[in-house]
């Protein structure tokens, strides 16, 4: 089937979508975006995204092409117009087309792009397995709070998990876990749940932030602080988040089993409370 997708104001067949060679998110990665979850049909956790895309929109002085209801009026013609049940949909604002010049015009008309991606999301092979990790060094730009297009380290780092047979790219800076490539890192170590504060050296995860929510269903204790490479290691539990796999385990590390080698209860439970919550909220 060919999807449908919108590009400057239009749905359009995938193979009619174009995008002007001298677009700044073409050129300079001059843009934002964004991925919401969908499942049922219905978006996940979509109000902290819109929150987080008008935020970075914020920090490189980018406006927005279309209003709040209009933005959300795309993703919901999208997902019908796909008859999408599961997976998500990505966005993107860029700058828009201006000749090409590293100094950002003085009139901007930003470019909003979105399409669908079908994806299992609540069953999943790998949610009962776990999935495995090698850790990298963190050579991205010191502004990683703004969820910006320019994602060739992350990209570099997936495939070099790839090419080591695993999925998950860890990513170490001074001898600390900073994120995954794509996701937010966790570890349960000592019966405490820990994970990186928020800071300009990570993004701050939706997904994450929806978990962190959710704790005061439990009696987990969460512990805010960096934790290093052999803490990793040496974890009880490992996991990590994110709007493309929720709560997903991480039973290996750079060939070093966590815990048991298993997806462990914590990180099950909270994979639970987190679909039940995402399918009883989802809009």
């Amino acid at each position: 089937m060919v999807r449908t997708v919108y590009v400057g104001g239009e749905f359009v067949p995938e193979n009619q979508a174009k995008v002007s060679v001298f677009d700044r998110g073409f050129l300079f990665a001059d843009g934002v975006y964004e991925v919401t979850a969908v499942i049922a049909g219905k978006l996940v956790d979509y109000d902290m995204h819109m929150v987080r895309l008008k935020r970075s929109l914020g920090e490189l002085n980018m406006s927005s092409p279309v209003s709040d209801d209009e933005l959300l009026a795309v993703h919901r013609d999208l997902i019908k117009k796909n008859n999408l049940e599961e997976g998500g949909v990505y966005m993107q604002i860029t700058r828009g087309v201006a000749d090409r010049d590293f100094v950002r015009p003085e009139t901007e008309a930003p470019m909003l792009i979105a399409f669908t991606q079908a994806n299992d999301l609540l069953e999943t092979p790998l949610a009962e397995t776990g999935t495995k990790a090698i850790t990298l060094p963190d050579i991205r730009w010191q502004r990683r709070d703004i969820k910006s297009i320019a994602l060739l380290p992350q990209t570099m780092a997936k495939q070099a998990a790839k090419d080591a047979g695993v999925s998950k790219a860890w990513m170490v800076e001074d001898g600390y876990i900073t994120e995954e490539a794509s996701a937010t890192t966790y570890i349960v170590a000592d019966g405490k749940l820990i994970t990186r504060p928020v800071s300009n050296a990570i993004l701050s995860g939706i997904t994450s932030k929806a978990v962190k929510a959710l704790l005061n269903q439990t009696d987990i204790v969460l512990e805010e602080r960096k934790f290093s490479v052999a803490e990793a290691y040496a974890a009880d539990e490992a996991f990590v988040t994110s709007a493309s796999s929720f709560v997903m385990p991480v039973v290996e590390i750079d060939g070093k089993k966590i815990g048991a080698g298993k997806p462990g209860p914590i990180t099950k439970q909270l994979r639970d409370i987190y679909i039940k919550t995402a399918l009883r909220d989802a809009i």
